[in-house]
């Protein structure tokens, strides 16, 4: 249901200016005719003419401008067009991802993987056309290369800068593990990516870092409503406070650090780097419902290594309500963000039941394994168990 939903969206012509898509392609056709990517009234006439109305304004591309080279391309292509070819990258993006993961666990026997192809938030990003699954791609590559090949690790790492505000506490483990591990080659592919894409959006528009800035400044980012947990808190105690926006990213920071620091010489990124990815979503100052994409590794890892079926069924269903809220749109326009507020501590309370259960499982074990040799030498040593006899 899910991938025909999609096709469907994806040869309906109406549908293709209504979606975030047309913001990307509106900033690719400022940017091919050197022009300001960040100009209001630019932006906001060519979003009408897609079809995308919004009761704000114009949208704005808020992503660091050394995003700008990802959009580019599209300034040269038509709209339909763009979006056809950037929907199927998107779909590639994530059936590469799962797989990669799949295999990244020994190609288990299973169909828990279905859960990646399958979840809630990645179907939304594929229909809005946002990039956050680029992003899931670079980190599933920093998972599989962080130590086999560091400067490989550190280019993927580009992929995840599209949305540095979805990695404020890894991001600052991250740093601590390469200076406790001492893995400069990971800091080097980085520095050269980040380097790379920063020339290239120079070349493409001199003034990008100005224009966006003013952009900032100008925009009122600041009073957006946005459906995460940070702006939840603000909006509860005092909503002109922004500072309270940033309480949970520093509260996140200061756990992520403790975490890590008690397993810093055995830090495995793919078993202990999944409860760190859910913190870090569910504590970002600005995050949407569609960047959760970056939950299925931590959720596969947790699918594979529950031993209880049940807990697998509760996070189909958990997903399969973030479609249903889709449904609610029909009826209110907010309804998909005002339906799945719950989400982002739904993913890490299942993920922390999950692996508690296994860890469980695994004590009892290891419990009954000791037991039993106890036993055997106890009953060796009043001689209860018979030699084997010489011939």
């Amino acid at each position: 249901m899910t991938v025909q939903v999609f096709l469907y969206s994806l040869v309906r012509g109406d549908m293709v200016g209504a979606r975030d898509f047309a913001v990307y392609w509106a900033t690719g056709q400022q940017l091919a005719h050197h022009l300001n990517p960040y100009d209001a009234e630019a932006l906001l006439r060519i979003e009408h003419s897609a079809g995308l109305i919004s009761p704000h304004g114009a949208m704005f591309m808020r992503n660091l401008p050394w995003t700008l080279p990802l959009v580019y391309p599209l300034g040269f292509i038509g709209l339909w067009v763009g979006w056809a070819l950037w929907s199927l990258l998107l779909l590639a993006c994530l059936l590469f991802s799962v797989h990669a993961l799949w295999v990244m666990h020994g190609r288990p026997d299973n169909r828990r993987h279905f859960i990646g192809y399958s979840f809630g938030p990645a179907f939304i990003c594929l229909i809005d056309g946002q990039c956050s699954l680029f992003v899931l791609v670079g980190l599933v590559l920093f998972l599989r290369f962080n130590r086999s090949k560091p400067f490989l690790a550190g280019l993927s790492l580009w992929l995840c800068a599209l949305k540095p505000q979805l990695f404020v506490p890894f991001g600052l483990v991250l740093l601590a593990w390469v200076i406790v591990s001492k893995n400069l080659k990971l800091l080097a592919g980085l520095a050269v990516a980040l380097s790379a894409s920063v020339a290239i959006t120079f070349c493409i528009d001199p003034a990008a870092w100005a224009q966006y800035l003013h952009m900032l400044h100008t925009s009122g980012i600041e009073r957006d409503p946005i459906p995460c947990m940070s702006f939840l808190l603000r909006y509860w105690i005092s909503l002109p406070s922004v500072w309270l926006q940033y309480v949970l990213p520093v509260c996140g920071c200061a756990w992520a650090l403790k975490y890590f620091w008690s397993r810093r010489f055995r830090w495995d990124w793919m078993k202990d780097g999944g409860l760190l990815i859910l913190v870090s979503i569910l504590a970002a100052p600005y995050s949407w419902l569609y960047d959760q994409v970056l939950a299925i590794p931590a959720l596969m890892d947790g699918a594979y290594r529950s031993r209880s079926r049940s807990m697998v069924i509760a996070l189909a269903f958990a997903s399969a309500l973030v479609e249903v809220a889709l449904v609610g749109t029909n009826w209110r326009a907010s309804a998909l963000y005002l339906w799945t507020l719950w989400t982002a501590p739904a993913w890490l309370a299942w993920y922390l039941l999950a692996t508690r259960s296994n860890s469980h499982l695994m004590q009892r074990i290891r419990g009954d394994a000791e037991i039993s040799d106890d036993d055997f030498i106890s009953k060796s040593i009043e001689g209860q168990i018979s030699k084997p006899s010489l011939r």
